[in-house]
Formats: C-alpha cells, sequence, structure tokens
C-alpha cells in the first residue's frame, strides 16, 4: 500500500467493538442463507441466469437500483462531492433519470418481448453473430474490470476502518459473492440486492444526519463550502458552465447535456447488461418495462446519502485530496469514523459491505451470463444439453470473481473511482449505445454497419483517452475528458454505421420484425394483464413524473 494510503489507513481506524462484528456477521449469515433458500429453485440454465423470467416488477425494480448502489456509487459520489460540490448531482438528474425512463418507456419492449437473454443476444439478431461476439468480450471485460473497483474500494474501506489486510479483504469479499451467486444464480444476487438496498440507506443516513448536526444544518453547510476550496460555485449546479474554466466540474455545459445527459447516460442505462438483466427476469413485460421507472424515483433521492455527505466531509477534513492526505474516496468512511457510535457504527460499515456486494454481484452476474451464452455456447459449443450451460454458468462465474481480484489492484491508480468508471463508461458504453439506437430506429442500418460503427467508436474513445494523457488534447480534468470521448466515440460510431449502411445490402424486413421501432412481430402474444393496464401503472405516465421531478429538483441549485 503506498505510504499515503497507509497514512490514511492508522487515521481512519475505528474503534469497533463486539456489537459492531455482530452485525457483520448477521449480514453475512442472512447473504449466505438467501444463496441456499434459493438454490432450490435453480433447476435450468433460465432460472440460473434470469430467475426464470417470474419476478415482479418491486423487486427487480429495486435490485436495478442496488445493482448501481457499488462501491462507485457511494464511495465514488461522496468522492465527487468533496472535489465538484452541488455539480455532482447532474450524474443522478441528468446523468441517470431520463435515460432510465426511456430505457423503460422504448427500449424495454424489444428486449424482453424478443426473449433475447441479453444486449448482445439483441445485437446478433439485429445484426450480426460478429457484433454480438465483439459486445461480448468487451462487456465481459467491463464488467470484470468493474468488479476489480468494487473489490479494491472494499479492500482499502475493510483495511482502513477494521485493520484486515488488503488481500483478506479482497479475498473474503470475493469468496461470499462467490457463494451465493454460484448457489442461487440471478434470483440470489437479485434478492440479496433488495436486502442490500435497505441496509445501504440504514448505514447512510445516520452519517448524513448527523453530518448535518454537526455542520450547523444545510445554512451552516452552506457558508462553510463558500469558505472551502470549491468556494459559492460549488453550491450550484449549473451557474459557470458557459465555460469549462469557471466551474468546480471544468466542463461546459454543452459536454454536461450531450457528453454526460446523453451519450455517456443513455449509453449506460439503456445497454449495460447487468442493469438490463434485472428487467428481463420481470415476469411480463409491463414488469420489466417498470422496472428501471420504479428504480428512478429512489434515484432521485440518493444524492442525498451521497453528495450531501460529500460536502460534510469537505468542511470537516481540510486535507482530503491533497498530498500527503487521505483519498478523496475515503470522504464517506472518515464521516463514519468521526460521527457514528458502536452500534451504529457496525450498521454502516455493514451497508459499505452490501454496497461493495450489491455492485460486484451485478458485474459477476452479468458476466456469467454474456460469457456463457454469447460467447461460449454462441461461437465455441452449440447445441449442448442445458445442464452443461447451468454447470458452465457456475464455472464462469468462479473465473469472474478470480479475474475481479486480479483486476482490483488496476483501480489503485486512481485517487477518484468515478473518474476510472467513467473512463471505462466512454470506452465501452458509449459507442454500443450509437449502434444500438442507430439500429433501434434505422431500419436501412446493415449488419456489418453494426460491427464496425461499434469497432471504430471504441476505437475513437480509447484514442481520445490517449491523446488526452498524452497532453495533445486539453480537456481540463479527466472528467471533462470522459464526457468528450463518449461524444467522439459517438459520432464516429454514427459515421461508420451511415457510410457502411450504404455500401451493403440491409436485413429484410422479414427478419428485422420485432427489432426495430415501427416493425411489430405479430407472432408475439401480449403478455400484459387486465391489472397491468390501470393509469398507475402506466410506464408512460409513472417516467413523464420521474422526469418532471429530476427537473424540479435542479431549481434550488441552480
Amino acid at each position: 500500500m503506498p505510504d499515503n494510503l497507509a497514512l490514511a489507513a492508522q487515521d481512519l481506524r475505528l474503534d469497533v467493538n463486539l456489537l459492531d462484528y455482530l452485525v457483520l456477521a448477521l449480514y453475512f449469515l442472512t447473504v449466505l442463507g438467501i444463496g441456499l433458500v434459493v438454490r432450490r429453485t435453480v433447476h435450468t440454465s433460465l432460472d440460473f441466469f434470469l430467475s426464470g423470467r417470474s419476478l415482479p416488477a418491486w423487486v427487480t425494480g429495486l435490485a436495478f437500483l442496488s445493482a448501481n448502489l457499488g462501491a462507485t456509487e457511494i464511495l465514488g459520489m461522496a468522492a465527487n462531492g468533496v472535489q465538484y460540490g452541488v455539480q455532482t448531482v447532474h450524474y443522478y438528474w441528468i446523468g441517470a433519470v431520463p435515460a432510465m425512463v426511456f430505457l423503460g418507456v422504448v427500449m424495454m419492449p424489444f428486449y424482453y418481448r424478443s426473449k433475447v437473454h441479453s444486449v448482445p443476444d439483441f445485437l446478433r439478431r439485429r445484426f450480426n453473430g460478429q457484433t454480438q461476439l465483439l459486445n461480448a468480450i468487451t462487456f465481459a471485460l467491463a464488467q470484470i474490470l468493474i468488479a476489480g473497483i468494487n473489490l479494491y474500494a472494499l479492500a482499502l474501506v475493510m483495511g482502513a476502518l477494521l485493520g484486515w489486510p488488503l488481500l483478506l479483504s479482497i479475498v473474503v469479499s470475493a469468496a461470499i459473492v462467490l457463494a451465493y451467486v454460484v448457489l442461487g444464480g440471478l434470483s440470489s444476487a437479485i434478492y440479496n440486492e433488495v436486502m442490500q438496498f435497505f441496509v445501504i440507506l440504514a448505514g447512510l443516513v445516520p452519517v448524513t444526519v448527523l453530518g448535518l448536526i454537526k455542520v450547523g444544518g444545510f445554512s451552516g453547510l452552506a457558508d462553510k463550502v463558500r469558505r472551502s476550496a470549491l468556494g459559492d460555485p460549488g453550491l450550484h449546479a449549473w451557474a459557470g458552465t458557459g465555460s469549462a474554466d469557471t466551474n468546480p466540474l471544468g466542463a461546459h455545459w454543452i459536454g454536461i447535456v450531450l457528453g454526460l445527459g446523453f451519450v455517456l447516460s443513455f449509453g449506460y442505462w439503456t445497454t449495460n447488461f447487468a442493469e438490463v438483466q434485472r428487467g428481463l427476469s420481470a415476469r411480463d413485460t409491463t414488469a420489466a418495462r417498470l422496472t428501471p421507472i420504479v428504480a428512478a424515483y429512489p434515484k432521485l433521492v440518493i444524492p442525498a446519502v451521497t453528495v450531501i455527505p460529500g460536502l460534510v466531509a469537505l468542511v470537516l477534513f481540510s486535507d482530503l485530496g491533497k498530498p500527503g492526505g487521505p483519498q478523496y474516496n475515503y470522504a464517506i468512511p472518515l464521516l463514519m469514523g468521526d460521527l457514528l457510535p458502536n452500534g451504529v457504527l457496525g450498521v454502516a460499515v455493514t451497508g459499505l459491505l452490501a454496497s461493495f456486494m450489491a455492485g460486484m454481484a451485478a458485474n459477476i452476474s452479468g458476466f456469467n451470463t454474456v460469457f456463457t451464452y454469447d460467447i461460449w455456447r454462441s461461437h465455441v459449443k452449440k447445441d449442448r444439453p442445458d445442464e452443461y450451460y447451468l454447470r458452465l454458468g457456475r464455472l464462469a462465474t468462479v473465473g469472474g470473481v478470480v479475474l475481479g481480484i486480479g483486476t482490483a489492484l488496476i483501480a489503485a491508480g486512481f485517487s477518484n473511482i468515478m473518474n476510472y468508471l467513467q473512463t471505462l463508461f466512454s470506452f465501452f458504453n458509449a459507442p454500443l449505445f450509437a449502434t444500438f439506437i442507430i439500429g433501434l430506429f434505422w431500419r436501412r442500418m446493415t449488419a456489418w454497419a453494426g460491427f464496425w460503427g461499434l469497432l471504430s467508436g471504441t476505437v475513437a474513445a480509447f484514442g481520445s483517452y490517449i491523446l488526452f494523457k498524452a497532453g495533445v488534447l486539453d480537456f481540463g480534468t479527466e472528467l471533462n475528458a470522459t464526457f468528450w470521448g463518449a461524444g467522439t466515440a459517438f459520432v464516429v460510431d454514427a459515421l461508420v454505421s451511415v457510410a457502411v449502411t450504404l455500401a451493403t445490402t440491409p436485413k429484410p424486413e422479414s427478419e428485422l420484425r420485432g427489432l426495430v421501432y415501427g416493425l411489430s412481430d405479430a407472432s408475439i402474444a401480449d403478455d400484459t394483464g387486465a391489472g397491468a393496464k390501470a393509469w398507475y401503472r402506466s410506464p408512460a405516465i409513472l417516467g413523464a413524473g420521474a422526469v418532471i421531478l429530476a427537473a424540479a429538483l435542479y431549481i434550488p441549485f441552480i
């Protein structure tokens, strides 16, 4: 461990006692118990990978949100709160909710009713096997890298808070996730994610409330932020974004709206199979459509337990992120050690642990499905018995966890893990969104346009980042570089897709029914029940409500 991290670990050590360890032990036992119970329901590969498509919307919706509440969300957004102030809310109100609603209203029907098992499988049907394989490989790589972020962050926090050695923290956490995902597959991950959602909130709410009390409430916090390094710009979301040099985020409003609000956001929420998989496990089309929309409402208020603690940490710990001081990522652990009594401390540590495990379980369950179905079954070993793929899925889970342990060390080079995550999204999600959205709405787009567009967009994203790191391109902050890198990937993908389409032959419309907008498949029966047609269960109405609330929440922070 680097010297500054070792010093930070000493400063963070918590005075935990037997009561705190009992809370942790109870959580571990509950997680494993859920895995053992759910194992009895797993008989086929569909049960293991997609929960037999049997879950209600409120379960899949909370799991959808919890799968995103990993280490990068809890530690990363609090770190952004310290580093960028109130502008961090862009990741929620423009960078998440609109895309979640779009997924539920527009895209989920295509995923669910076509009976695909994954996003790469949809690309196979819309384009060809080569596009499927390319996306499957890049997605699998991204999930292993992101699982490594969760593991590394967990290891650092457990080492700092409890004194556990780095390797022990990684191995113990990985082993527990491995156990319950291998036992119960996606159902085990989802039911644990629902529980973990409430555990995470139980850990973060006391940190937020006690932190606000200590700094004198919202007015006291605002006064202290104005006197901090961020100054008054740290309390506004849009002020100063007419120039990249006059706001803490270092981003122009065009980059925020198009780079984050459109390309990165829609690219992540609408095509990331680790999230979409929760919707595919729903019991009918309406439940699948409601999955991201149910998640959008609590997503609106998550900044209260991530960004606000980040601002509190900014004014309480002046050395955060400075040379010789702890990383921005330590904002939440520092507050826990400073504010929480024993017992509550155990709940908070458990909440952090739950967030890491929920995020990693989502990564691993997405990885094992794509590896088994979209790489192995589609391109290596076809037409094997179902038991073969069920067994392979469990082996892929083991392999994914082992690889995640290896990639955990890559995350060590980033002081703010959210910057690292956004960089990965600009590489893998932004070009995928371009390929997907053009192919969904433009039936003329050809099979090879899907492949070459996706490949060129991915290469362009890598090239943009390499030129930024080499000093050839100046985007200011690393985070702003990901916004522009994502935009570059989208534009390059789109241009190449159009060029290749004009030079190649499209698929006949008969092969595109149910896969593109405006070409329905009459052979697919409507599975919507009578109760699902009520106005208060309408995805469009509920989705519009979430978007309106997201816009309204900006008003106090303009």
